[in-house]
């Protein structure tokens, strides 16, 4: 495919179409968004989760990041999601370094502060309205595949075993996925954080920054609001190493907030409190054959950054049309190999980024100190460095490897311009590519929606349904631009 970003695999599977639809195993962000989207274009999906309705995840994820909120645009729930959270328009990663958020090429320049849970309700209700098939209660057991499909054997709320046929299949279940275990991935790294302690308490005087956090000698602390008056509250003591299961009280908590950030804000009032760990762990392969990993169920790391939930669900927007146009029988050979190729080596970024935070932010040997301080002066005062470093935390910054030879746009997010007919993302909501063209240009548009710059501008973008540059050329004729949408599958039959 010359169209294509990234180098096309195989995995001795056709790509085409058998009837069936996808199954989807874990309700998490990432499983709801991947569900809802095939579920909007007609693809049959049912979502497996073994939770009960109503009960939520374990919810550590507290910020959206720009990047998401464009996906989210893309899908109309945005601005609900904005509605409901509080915009921050700079982000502190420790002491003395933080990233002023104000000038990001984006609608959404801040990150906002938003609890996992309400990003799972409105995603869980579109995919309800979409016609997604939820089966609560109900555990995967085992899982075979061949050249056709994929069967599920799963265990619902009564303890009775089923089977479930599909096209294709998709773990998102997290850091023990046992549709990883079923296909026999590995999923190397360790534990880089022992004992983290969090708590959802109230706040008799909540701290004057919207995200409060720092590290300083043996403690780490960040504090950050829900909607409801409580606080969510993660903290580490680096001389108190003990097993997730050790019991928590407030008064641990609250020391480990007194050493980080020098006072415990009137602490009280915890409604929550639990011990965790944090990994670093990424799946060597997110494709095998016909089952996919997204997610959690991919990688793990670090909170530093706040980049986990956001991960998961660029993962879902890039794996949901590709699975879309192989069901269909119009995805070009190689297109769900390059969910692989485009998807790891994020995951592997943010694992060294989130990675690389966390250390710093916990900085104790004269050494390390002083590469804190040096990154600190460095991002302050370069404007390339802090450029690149907002672009990786907030994803504006990702772009996918494009063919030798193509165009510079190719590969890249294409931001949300104005078009005589709207926004481009408001164009992206139709779930399918966008052909933006010169006006007055007599192209072809195939089963893409068509588009016009308000400019004089001779580009010619075909934009993916996930908002990045699949093709672009200069003063394309119709010949060009049809051979294009062909070679994605979406040209005029």
């Amino acid at each position: 495919m010359n169209g294509t970003t990234g180098t096309m695999g195989t995995t001795g599977t056709t790509d085409h179409p058998t009837g069936r639809g996808v199954v989807v195993v874990g309700a998490g962000p990432t499983g709801l968004l991947l569900a809802g989207d095939l579920a909007a274009a007609g693809v049959p999906v049912t979502l497996v989760e073994k939770r009960p309705r109503g009960i939520s995840n374990l919810s550590r994820a507290l910020v959206v990041h720009a990047r998401t909120l464009e996906q989210f645009d893309a899908r109309g729930i945005a601005d609900e999601l904005v509605a409901r959270g509080e915009p921050l328009d700079r982000l502190r990663l420790f002491d003395r370094l933080s990233l002023d958020l104000a000038n990001l090429p984006s609608r959404f320049r801040y990150v906002l502060v938003l609890p996992q849970y309400e990003v799972e309700r409105v995603l869980e209700r579109r995919a309800v309205e979409a016609g997604v098939r939820f089966a609560y209660e109900t555990e995967l057991v085992g899982l075979t595949q061949d050249a056709d499909g994929v069967t599920l054997e799963v265990r619902g709320p009564g303890g009775g075993s089923s089977t479930l046929d599909a096209a294709y299949a998709v773990g998102a279940d997290g850091l023990r996925s046992g549709v990883r275990r079923a296909v026999g991935l590995p999923f190397p790294g360790r534990s880089v954080i022992r004992s983290l302690v969090l708590a959802d308490v109230k706040l008799a005087r909540p701290p004057k920054a919207l995200l409060a956090v720092n590290g300083v000698g043996d403690a780490f602390a960040f504090i950050a609001p829900f909607s409801d008056g409580y606080h969510r509250v993660i903290g580490w003591n680096r001389a108190r190493n003990v097993p997730d299961s050790e019991p928590l009280d407030i008064e641990e908590v609250k020391e480990i907030v007194r050493a980080a950030l020098g006072q415990d804000f009137g602490m009280h009032d915890a409604r929550w409190m639990s011990r965790f760990h944090s990994d670093e762990r990424q799946a060597p392969a997110y494709r095998v054959g016909r089952v996919f990993l997204a997610g959690d169920a991919a990688h793990v790391h670090s909170p530093a950054g706040g980049q986990g939930m956001n991960t998961g669900l660029q993962d879902a927007a890039n794996l949901s049309w590709k699975l879309i146009a192989a069901v269909n029988g119009r995805a070009p050979q190689g297109l769900l190999d390059s969910y692989q190729s485009e998807r790891h080596p994020v995951g592997k970024m943010v694992l060294r980024t989130s990675g690389g935070l966390v250390r710093l932010a916990m900085a104790k040997r004269p050494w390390t100190l002083a590469a804190r301080a040096a990154l600190a002066a460095g991002v302050s005062r370069l404007r390339p460095v802090r450029a690149r470093a907002v672009g990786q935390i907030t994803g504006i910054g990702v772009a996918y490897p494009a063919p030798r030879g193509a165009h510079p746009l190719v590969g890249r997010r294409a931001p949300d311009v104005a078009l005589k007919e709207g926004r481009l993302y408001e164009a992206l909501r139709e779930g399918r590519f966008v052909l933006v063209a010169p006006e007055g240009a007599p192209l072809p548009t195939g089963r893409a929606v068509a588009a016009h710059w308000t400019s004089g501008r001779r580009t010619t973008l075909l934009v993916r349904p996930d908002g990045y540059v699949a093709w672009a050329a200069e003063d394309a004729g119709a010949e060009a631009v049809g051979a294009a949408l062909g070679e994605w599958g979406i040209g005029v039959h």
